[in-house]
């Protein structure tokens, strides 16, 4: 059966509906608005989201609080260092009642799910993900199965230097449309951490769903609505050009990467509240999204030389066009 079109809101319908998003969960994951936008951004972008950032910060219910929000199936697959492609993809299992292979789905077949310390699987597994990020499909022994729609993995990973971790490689780094980390709480948001865990009397949040898996593609499909003006696409391009060029740079963005820039920074304006997008929002995406796709030449490692100061300095170095409303 055919899926119906999903209804398409207005984009200010799109902007409310994320607000109220972003506001319940807030009420889980507190004070981390900024990295939420840019989480919610790349998912109405249609885009993938690795969370790589220090254990203990929020990275797993931030991923299950986004999902209840918006009203997506929900699976959790840990993984770990024996953890086989088929516990991940699913596998064909003999019926002795008929005599016949049946295949079972195993946790991908889901709205979204949470990979979590994906780096600490071996690549085999870790290259189970990639036909389904890419295509949004599974194949097992020859025959391929099509995953919901819509279907997004949010990844957590812990910083490479953890042992026990395994580095996520450049094809499947390519693969998350933005890399987002929340960073250490204040004290006043840690303090309002616990106050609110005292109140609740429980460990488990549950919150209500703000929409369901058409209501997230009709605000897909407002977001791909949306005009960008010329010069902002050249800005994009010029970004990721600059990263191949840059003398302390190995491998640059591919065009993938000034793609995702124009994708992720036309859904963060929605979730800002305009129809039009800025250079302003490119640049708050930029580090998200191509910070990932940027490896420093090995002999700078020991330098202090990251991917992120190399892309803070082609943000004040490439000239941005001038704001105007498209």
């Amino acid at each position: 059966m055919s899926q119906q079109p999903p209804v398409i809101p207005s984009i200010t319908e799109t902007t409310e509906r994320a607000a109220q998003i972003l506001d319940r969960v807030g009420t889980a994951v507190v004070g981390k608005r900024g990295a939420l936008e840019l989480v919610l951004a790349t998912v109405l972008a249609g885009g993938h989201v690795l969370l790589e950032d220090n254990p203990g910060l929020g990275k797993t219910l931030a991923a299950r609080s986004l999902a209840q929000t918006l009203g997506l199936d929900f699976a959790r697959a840990q993984f770990t260092p024996d953890l086989l492609p088929a516990d991940l993809t699913g596998s064909f299992i003999f019926d002795q009642r008929t005599a016949t292979f049946d295949f079972r789905q195993g946790p991908i077949f889901t709205g979204l799910l949470l990979a979590d310390e994906i780096n600490r699987t071996p690549p085999k597994t870790q290259a189970a993900l990639l036909e389904a990020m890419q295509e949004r499909q599974v194949t097992v022994e020859g025959e391929t199965f099509r995953l919901p729609h819509p279907f997004h993995v949010i990844a957590t990973a812990n910083p490479v230097e953890y042992e026990g971790t395994y580095p996520l490689p450049e094809a499947q780094l390519d693969r998350f449309l933005s890399r987002v980390s929340f960073g250490y709480p204040t004290a006043e948001e840690e303090t309002d951490v616990l106050l609110r865990r005292m109140s609740r009397h429980q460990e488990d949040i549950a919150l209500e769903p703000v929409t369901d898996s058409a209501g997230v593609l009709g605000m897909q499909a407002a977001i791909e609505q949306l005009v960008v003006d010329d010069s902002v696409v050249d800005y994009c391009v010029r970004l990721a050009a600059a990263t191949r060029e840059h003398a302390q740079v190995l491998i640059g963005a591919s065009p993938r990467g000034s793609l995702a820039l124009l994708l992720v920074g036309r859904a963060f304006a929605v979730v800002r509240g305009r129809d039009y997008v800025t250079p302003e929002d490119v640049k708050t995406v930029a580090l998200s999204v191509l910070t990932h796709r940027v490896t420093i030449k090995p002999e700078l490692w020991m330098s202090g030389v990251t991917a992120s100061t190399v892309v803070r300095g082609l943000l004040n170095n490439v000239p941005a066009p001038a704001t105007a409303k498209a």
